[in-house]
This record gives structure tokens, sequence and C-alpha cells, in this order.
């Protein structure tokens, strides 16, 4: 049995569903944060890093603090340049951990 998850077969497959063919290999800690928490919360008003991420990695709590679900980052890079702010902190997993796309 393989550890590679299988292509969804519907014909639209959802963003959840072509997600789930992602294969991450957790490097036990994240490789994303922010430079100033605080800044976010008392600067930020558009939340910019939230809305561009597309695996919904970036959320902010009823507090406003940003909330980093890295285990599911894509790795584009997104938020990092959408922060107006140059407040994300985005580096690659280390020791080859991460992401493995099914078709390359």
């Amino acid at each position: 049995m393989s550890n590679t998850p299988s292509t969804p077969d519907v014909e639209n497959a959802s963003l959840e569903d072509r997600l789930y063919t992602v294969k991450y290999e957790d490097p036990g800690e994240s490789h994303l944060d922010v430079q100033v928490v605080g800044f976010c919360v008392e600067r930020c008003t558009t939340d910019d890093c939230v809305d561009v991420c597309p695996a919904d990695v970036w959320r902010k709590d009823e507090d406003g603090e940003p909330v980093i679900a890295y285990e599911n980052c894509l790795e584009c890079g997104s938020c990092r340049f959408a922060c107006p702010y140059n407040n994300v902190v985005w580096e690659y997993p280390e020791n080859g951990s991460g992401v493995t796309y099914q078709y390359g």
C-alpha cells in the first residue's frame, strides 16, 4: 500500500480534494511566522496573508493574532509577497521536508 494520496475521481474536484493529493512531510516545526506579532494586531487592517493563501494556512484568531497551520502550506510564498508590511517570515522547510506534488 502506497503512502501517496490518489487523485480524486470527481470531474470537478473541489479545492480540498485537490489539496489532498499533495504529500507533506512534517519538518516538526513551522517554516512560517511573523516578525512582530503585535504589529498584525495593532496595524494590519487588510489581512492580505489570510486572503491570498490558497491552502487556508493563515487565519486570525478572535483577538486578531495570526494563527498559522503550517502543515497545510503549499510553499507558494504568496503570503510573504502579499503582506504590505513585510511582516511574514517564510523559509523553505529544512532537510527536504515539506510538500511533494504528485504531478511535478
